[in-house]
């Protein structure tokens, strides 16, 4: 066993960085077992010197990220700073200093994560990111090694733990979303803006660096249809129990039935109870993959939260000190398919569409005739009426989505229609 330690710069400080940190230091033995040589934590890069940081060493603390990766001895540098930048330079200069790089940082990777692959390539180096995608869950791994050898042809999941718990607490209590968002507010789950989550950018993000690595191409977070779930309403789950499902905020990574593109897109949607991510609850994530050989696979557990994601990052730490110490270097990116992504409007998908209309008599045969110009076909109708109003439920079977948005352009146009109270898609058949 080697007795010289690989020196860590650990790049930020907060919630995720200070159990890094803990951990290193408590499990410190344990690690060098499993790694075979020690890794000692030689500089901590934080904004507020200032704040007491428990169990840290203080004259580890430094302002100067830069320096500290510069200084000469630095063997692997761990980023958990989020954000664009400083991030995306401290990690460049790690690399042309011959520092393999781990990182939790789903917004940067989603950008950029071309150029940082290609970056570590040149350099020889290592770029993981267990951490990026959902907390402790091994996710990114599994794909791009277990995987390695089989034929990914989609991805569902739940990826944002903020939003999952929001939608759980509408579901289980009936409360409305204002209502549930506080809750989660006041229990830590979502932060004092908590716009990234709910308004899927999060997941957006996760979503592109899935999609790069199940399909072997490159997709940015651009390309990545994205809606939130702001709207979702205590109607919305009363019309999906009517149905048994429920409404869950999805990320869905889709290869074409030919294979000669892909899709990748975020929304809320119904799921049926029967589907095993309608029992995902309170801040869990779950991710469902169906590969050709392998078939259908569940990943599941804490996708936030300090300690969870700490677990991530150092299960990164460990692959990498290995193959620093072999003198190799784990798996980069594979993008060598090269498939389009395909715009949201291609996508086949089915529509549940709630519709306030005037109680009487043609209004269903002019509405199902709208429809039917637009080819797509209905599932199933219920109506309801009373004093001159009547609500219309509508779920369609699968339709290429711009036809589907085609026709809910078309009925807000009838005389008839007074209004859509409610569009959401269905999915997990």
């Amino acid at each position: 066993m080697r007795t010289r330690p690989l020196k860590v710069a650990l790049l930020g400080c907060g919630v995720v960085g200070s159990e890094v940190a803990r951990i290193m230091t408590t499990h410190a033995d344990d690690l060098t077992q499993r790694i075979g040589a020690p890794v000692e934590l030689a500089g901590v890069a934080v904004r507020r010197p200032s704040k007491v940081r428990e169990g840290i060493d203080p004259s580890l603390i430094t302002t100067d990220a830069t320096a500290l990766l510069k200084r000469g001895d630095i063997d692997i540098a761990i980023e958990v700073i989020g954000g664009i930048e400083p991030a995306r330079g401290l990690i460049t200069t790690a690399f042309e200093h011959g520092i393999s790089v781990v990182s939790a940082n789903k917004a940067l990777l989603a950008q950029d994560g071309a150029a940082l692959h290609a970056a570590a390539e040149q350099h020889g180096l290592d770029l993981y990111y267990e951490a990026a995608v959902a907390g402790a869950i091994p996710l990114v791994r599994p794909m791009r090694e277990s995987l390695a050898g089989d034929k990914i042809n989609r991805v569902m999941g739940i990826v944002n733990g903020t939003t999952n718990f929001i939608l759980d607490k509408m579901d289980s209590t009936g409360a409305g979303y204002q209502e549930a968002l506080d809750e989660a507010t006041a229990l830590g789950y979502a932060e004092a803006d908590p716009t990234a989550d709910v308004e899927g950018y999060d997941a957006a993000a996760k979503a592109a660096i899935l999609a790069g690595i199940a399909f072997h191409t490159r997709v940015r977070l651009d390309d990545v249809y994205r809606e939130g779930m702001t709207e979702v309403s205590a109607a919305d789950f009363a019309s999906a129990k009517r149905m048994g499902c429920t409404i869950k905020l999805l990320a869905i990574l889709e290869r074409a039935a030919d294979g000669e593109s892909v899709t990748a897109r975020v929304h809320p949607a119904m799921i049926p109870l029967t589907h095993p991510l309608s029992s995902v609850r309170e801040a869990y994530n779950a991710v469902f993959v169906e590969a050709e050989a392998a078939g259908r696979l569940m990943f599941y557990g804490p996708g936030a939260g300090g300690a969870p994601t700490a677990s991530a990052v150092l299960g990164d730490l460990v692959a990498v000190a290995r193959n620093k110490l072999a003198e190799a270097t784990g798996p980069g990116e594979s993008a060598y398919t090269q498939l389009p992504v395909s715009p949201m409007g291609d996508v086949v998908t089915r529509y549940h569409i709630s519709l306030d209309v005037a109680d009487k008599p043609g209004v269903l045969a002019q509405v199902a005739t709208t429809f039917a110009e637009h080819g797509v076909s209905i599932d199933t109708v219920r109506q309801q009426g009373k004093d001159g109003e009547a609500s219309l439920v509508v779920v369609t079977h699968r339709a290429p989505d711009a036809a589907l948005s085609g026709t809910v352009e078309a009925l807000r146009k009838l005389d008839t229609v007074r209004g859509v109270a409610s569009i959401m898609r269905v999915e997990g058949e």
